[in-house]
């Protein structure tokens, strides 16, 4: 396996990665900042935890006045499960954008990686992190969050990692209680295959912020050793992760698809939401023009990512009965 260039491999067979901007929390309330952020361990062996996201407004809106819960967004940073953090400032972010834009508690989870902690790691990290969230007593939570309308919302592989974590979720869903999925939100999909597509071949050396190689040699890291590109982990239209979308449509989830046309995997993320469509789930797809993942660096394509959501869940409440 050959070692990209952004990961290091230590004598003592551990792993250092490149170091990425990271923004650390503010729950100030005297701060300027509009989202209040701080951050909760969920398991201390694993080292994981979370970032939680919440408009500072309303916070501060609590005295003298009734509490209006708003919406839950758990979300699953990007990176290839390889690298970055739920600190990275990019995805930190973007939460507080989801938050402000959608007034919405985010909760943004911190999940093992690759090579280290190969897949299912994350995906276990991230049910486990659904489980904490229901019987966390955190105030930001309890008192702000409304617990009946939660969305698994990701970037890339922390998309992956929303889908593949609901899929295992919806098999007991009464377990989660009082915790409510209504949706998943896969925002530049992290999917691949053997036998290449049309747009992977045409568009596998264009992308700036993410080609190939890159896919392959994160795919190289992540997935069980000895797997190819067909594993269920990585090519969503194989194994469990095909059979999984009966569960979705039976349960009544709806799910939103966000791709750009130069993403050299954006025909794979066309035929992953028809296939959703063609087992009867209730899909909302959105592509526009730009690269895989353009919005946690281009404020113009994140306030049009943050206008299609706004969207999805508008369609989302009006089939509350």
């Amino acid at each position: 396996m050959e070692i990209p260039p952004w990961i290091v491999l230590n004598p003592d067979g551990s792993y250092s990665r490149a170091i990425h901007p990271c923004s650390l929390p503010t729950a100030d309330q005297d701060s300027d900042t509009p989202v209040l952020t701080k951050d909760l361990a969920i398991n201390d062996v694993n080292k994981t935890w979370a970032r939680i996201h919440i408009p500072k407004e309303a916070v501060l809106a609590t005295t003298g006045s009734p509490v209006v819960k708003l919406p839950l967004v758990v979300y699953f940073h990007g990176s290839g499960f390889v690298i970055m953090s739920a600190a990275s400032t990019m995805f930190h972010d973007l939460c507080n954008q989801v938050a402000a834009h959608l007034r919405a508690v985010v909760v943004n989870v911190e999940y093992r990686l690759g090579p280290e902690h190969r897949l299912p790691a994350a995906y276990d990290d991230g049910v486990e992190a659904l489980h904490w969230i229901k019987s966390t007593h955190d105030p930001w939570l309890t008192n702000f969050a409304d617990f009946s309308n939660c969305y698994l919302m990701g970037t890339s592989a922390g998309a992956n990692l929303a889908y593949q974590a609901g899929l295992r979720v919806s098999q007991q869903l009464v377990d989660l209680e009082p915790l409510k999925i209504r949706g998943l939100i896969l925002h530049s999909l992290f999917i691949g295959g053997v036998v290449p597509v049309e747009s992977e071949t045409r568009l596998g050396n264009f992308g700036t912020l993410f080609s190939k190689s890159m896919s392959d040699a994160m795919w190289d890291l992540a997935l069980p050793v000895g797997a190819n590109r067909d594993h269920e982990y990585c090519n969503l239209l194989m194994g469990g992760s095909l059979d999984g979308m009966e569960r979705i449509k039976d349960v009544g989830w709806r799910v939103m698809v966000v791709g750009r046309y130069s993403d050299m995997m954006i025909d794979r993320q066309i035929e992953f939401a028809k296939t959703l469509e063609l087992k009867g789930v209730e899909c909302k797809s959105f592509y526009g023009d730009g690269e895989h993942g353009i919005e946690v660096v281009d404020n113009s394509k994140a306030k049009e990512l943050l206008e299609e959501i706004s969207s999805f869940m508008s369609w989302m409440n009006k089939s509350i009965i």
